[in-house]
């Protein structure tokens, strides 16, 4: 049986990303954002727990399923770990929870990575039965690509044997075909868990590459004409529209089993959220038929 099919179209078929600061955005943009909507809560570094709760709070104050992300590196001790899940299970009810390993070079405390946090006894001590994990489809700046699927491999086989469900969001790339490709890998390795394509909302060319410089997302200048990034042109106000149709097109010519997306919304939530309702009903591939 695949991975959690249910589970993640229950969320919507886009989820989008928020920080514990910019949450006031959030309320904002409510009437915008279709009910249910799963928003991702970053952990920052220049946050605290209290921003990250808060968050979380009115999230579902506002009739949205907040999704937080947990930064194993970030956490200073199981107590931190414990506290913070803890509380916002208490104050927000998450239904899904995102295990990352985190920028920082050197851990705060015990969890060298999403697999020490994983391997700590967290899902069975918070009664955590949905996971969210993340993938780089344009490779890491880090880590190898066979570590990469190593490490997604045992992951996916960890989570499954605790009987929970697991959904795949990848990072924000310019690359659709790279994208698509590493679907069709991730299919034909016998993974069926729903994956989130990370989508850049429309903002400033100069914006968007200083977060892939961030996040270490690979920017040619091949890859970026045919973003329609100009490198000249910084204040240019550019969509996803390309990225978007290239995406579409790779998609609907292949059998990739549950695919989503996630907005990365680097412009501006209301704007981002306006661009992704106006397209994603119409570029949603369905689960195929279970037996």
């Amino acid at each position: 049986m695949p991975y959690g099919h249910k589970e993640a179209s229950e969320g919507g078929h886009y989820a989008l990303e928020v920080t514990g600061k910019d949450i006031a955005q959030i309320e904002a943009s409510r009437t915008a954002i279709p009910p249910g909507t799963q928003i991702n809560i970053a952990f920052l570094g220049n946050e605290d727990h209290a921003h990250r709760i808060n968050a979380a709070r009115v999230i579902r104050a506002c009739g949205l399923e907040p999704v937080p992300i947990i930064s194993s590196r970030r956490l200073r001790s199981e107590q931190d770990r414990d506290y913070l899940i803890g509380a916002l299970i208490a104050e927000a009810a998450p239904r899904r929870f995102i295990l990352v390993g985190g920028d920082p070079a050197i851990p705060a405390g015990p969890f060298a990575d999403s697999l020490a946090l994983l391997k700590s006894n967290v899902l069975q001590r918070h009664a955590i039965r949905h996971v969210g994990i993340v993938a780089y489809p344009e490779g890491h700046p880090k880590i190898d690509t066979e570590t990469l699927w190593h490490a997604l491999k045992w992951k996916l086989g960890f989570l499954q044997d605790r009987g929970c469900s697991v959904e795949i969001t990848t990072q924000f790339g310019f690359d659709a075909d790279a994208v698509v490709q590493w679907i069709e890998r991730l299919r034909h390795e016998g993974i069926g868990a729903p994956v989130r394509i990370g989508v850049p909302g429309p903002a400033e060319v100069g914006k968007l590459l200083r977060f892939a410089k961030q996040f270490g997302v690979v920017t040619s200048a091949a890859i970026a004409r045919r973003y329609g990034l100009s490198m000249v042109n910084l204040l240019q106000r550019v969509g996803p529209e390309r990225y978007w149709d290239r995406l579409a097109a790779g998609i609907n010519a292949r059998n990739l089993g549950t695919v989503l997306y996630h907005l990365y919304p680097f412009g501006g939530i209301i704007e981002g959220v306006r661009w992704m309702n106006g397209r994603v009903p119409n570029h949603y591939s369905m689960p195929p038929t279970e037996a």
